[in-house]
């Protein structure tokens, strides 16, 4: 059996995946592949698929699959998995390092520090206790948010459309959320019903100058209603590791927009989830093959 690692993944993968077969990151040899590994970079598209005859399987390291045409692989007899168990820890950490460093205007500091200015008077902090913060899908990664916060001494209200009570959060709808959040981490996947989510009509409804983080899915938000929300101040500031594309274009009204703070897409990049994708892809193909 060929594995192509067609992302890039832990050094140590191939090696403990090569009791299963030949392993190669040569995208040359797709058409030989067996089994494939991605990750955000590779897009599985119906045509990408029909270039691999003898593709069996797809493994995405991630959470999201909104990179691979399931319908095709399914249409193809290619079973498709994720590794969604593993990246919650990270991406959550992530998430909640912009809850952080925006109210806590650290960002700011250090940029006004390194231009030689000590805005000591004009950076104005607003703390995280007693604030209440929305969480946008409440699966594994909005869970993980949850609990930080509640350490903090956050009050945590939630939408997902599959989870009716949780432990945690006080469930209510998307409306209801934006009313009551001060905060608000949209932790969903990209699909037919969170695609251009987070519009004007959608912002209306939020309170004046709400922070906002994006972990889950560039797609979910309609760019040019959020760069017009930060410049009015409806929304306070955004922070977002995701985008319409990695990279993003330079049309991006993002970019240019104030009061936005960026990251490159590096959610699940941490050593110890790259450690943790690879355990579950083992884990995935020992159960499938038996090793």
């Amino acid at each position: 059996m060929k594995i192509l690692l067609s992302d890039s993944f832990d050094a140590s993968l191939p090696d403990r995946l090569r009791k299963f077969g030949d392993v190669t990151d040569d995208k040359a040899q797709l058409a030989e592949a067996e089994v494939v590994l991605i990750r955000s970079a590779t897009k599985a598209t119906a045509e990408y698929i029909a270039s691999a005859p003898k593709m069996k399987m797809i493994i995405r390291g991630g959470v999201g699959l909104d990179n691979v045409d399931v319908p095709a692989a399914e249409a193809r007899g290619v079973r498709v998995f994720n590794t969604a168990a593993a990246s919650s820890i990270a991406v959550a950490e992530l998430a909640f390092a912009f809850l952080l460093a925006i109210p806590s205007r650290i960002i700011d500091g250090h940029v006004s520090m390194k231009e030689g200015k000590f805005l000591k008077k004009e950076l104005k902090r607003t703390e995280l206790y007693g604030k209440t913060l929305g969480i946008v899908g409440v699966g594994r990664i909005g869970t993980e948010v949850a609990k930080r916060a509640a350490a903090f001494g956050m009050k945590c209200v939630g939408f997902d459309p599959v989870v009716a009570k949780h432990d945690i959060v006080e469930m209510t709808t998307l409306d209801g959320l934006c009313a009551k959040a001060d905060l608000i981490s949209f932790n969903t996947p990209l699909n037919d019903s969170t695609k251009g989510m987070v519009s004007a009509s959608l912002i209306e409804k939020m309170k004046n100058g709400v922070v906002l983080v994006n972990t889950g899915r560039g797609k979910i938000v309609v760019e040019a209603d959020l760069a017009a929300a930060l410049e009015s101040g409806k929304v306070g500031a955004y922070g977002t590791d995701v985008w319409e594309s990695d990279p993003p274009p330079e049309s991006s009204p993002l970019l240019k927009a104030k009061n936005v703070y960026m990251c490159p897409h590096i959610g699940a990049s941490t050593k110890e989830n790259l450690l943790r994708i690879g355990d579950v892809i083992v884990e995935i193909l020992g159960r499938e093959y038996g090793k």
